[in-house]
């Protein structure tokens, strides 16, 4: 499989909420050739608190995210520790969605001549910047993912990721904080039956403790504090309609968008819940909603570990691509 890696020099950027990332630097990884039409274009942004690394196991033949049909690109946030952000860059502002979507558009269009794109594939934070690029780049994008996601925040998420602001803020160490991130988010990534199953088991953790501290600490104690806090702020205050384009009216933004659209939430998520997508397809002028039918929670839309909703996520976006 072709692979490259390499950065977007973004320069100065002026930003939606004021204030200026200076040198901004997108870290990308594509996979796949990009045909003589450019018309083979996947772009794949990445999640709250993931690499490029952490999620291109989704990116294989095995797959509906084929790299030998498709040019895959996966444009890494801003705030994730490889793009811009509070680690590696002073004074980092507050970066919305709207200030990413921007850039990975300059990045397509400047770096990879490609002014349209197949599919916009995204799962959680991915997912709100996939129906960024939709409502903001219009025609530009044929397709998007929606899969465990919304177009706005809903209150209840931005309550859960308040908890999570808290104990970090509160705690004596960084360590400590991250360390109680992971017990928090534990708790809201995967669902009661997941727990009442025992499922961590088939996962290799020889007991619940040992889950929480390997699959749980450890994966938060990757990163750096400053990072995933200025990531949260972004997932809290992420919103297709907060801008010029649409004032606020989350209807508009909906009803602007001329992409094919799939909503794919799960069915035991806890966060981005299945009734957030059901408000907005009304909305939608060609869309559909596929849940996903797992006791998995919000880690259903990221099936690393788990076959059957794998299988089921590549079975909808096939049948999307193939539209």
């Amino acid at each position: 499989m072709k692979t490259s890696e390499g950065v977007f020099d973004c320069g100065d950027v002026s930003l939606q909420r004021g204030g200026t990332l200076k040198g901004a630097r997108i870290a990308y990884k594509t996979f796949g050739t990009l045909s003589p039409g450019r018309d083979n274009v996947i772009v794949y942004p990445t999640s709250y608190s993931a690499q490029h690394t952490d999620i291109e196991w989704l990116v294989s033949p095995e797959h509906a995210l084929d790299p030998s049909r498709y040019f895959i690109v996966i444009p890494n946030m801003f705030t994730n520790g490889l793009s811009s952000s509070p680690s590696n860059t002073p004074n980092f502002p507050q970066v919305t969605t709207y200030d990413n979507v921007l850039q990975q558009r300059r990045l397509m269009v400047e770096l990879f001549g490609v002014e349209r794109v197949k599919l916009v594939y995204g799962w959680s934070m991915g997912a709100q910047q996939a129906y960024h690029w939709a409502a903001l780049f219009g025609a530009a994008v044929e397709r998007i993912v929606v899969n465990c996601g919304s177009a706005r925040t809903a209150p209840h998420n931005f309550v859960f990721l308040e908890g999570v602001r808290a104990a970090v803020g509160a705690a004596r160490t960084e360590e400590e904080g991250l360390r109680a991130m992971g017990r928090i988010y534990a708790g809201w990534a995967l669902s009661q039956t997941f727990y009442r199953r025992e499922l961590w088991r088939g996962l290799g953790f020889k007991d619940l403790e040992d889950f929480l501290v390997r699959g749980w600490e450890d994966n938060f104690l990757r990163r750096p504090a400053a990072d995933l806090m200025a990531q949260l702020w972004t997932w809290q205050n992420s919103d297709i309609s907060a801008n010029d384009l649409f004032r606020g009216d989350l209807a508009m933004a909906l009803a602007s968008i001329k992409a094919r659209v799939l909503l794919m939430p799960s069915a035991t998520d806890l966060y981005f819940q299945t009734d957030d997508n059901r408000a907005e397809l009304p909305h939608l002028k060609t869309a559909t909603l596929a849940e996903i039918p797992s006791i998995w929670g919000h880690r259903a839309g990221n099936p690393r570990d788990n076959p059957e909703d794998a299988a089921f996520i590549d079975k909808q976006v096939t049948a999307l691509l193939e539209s």
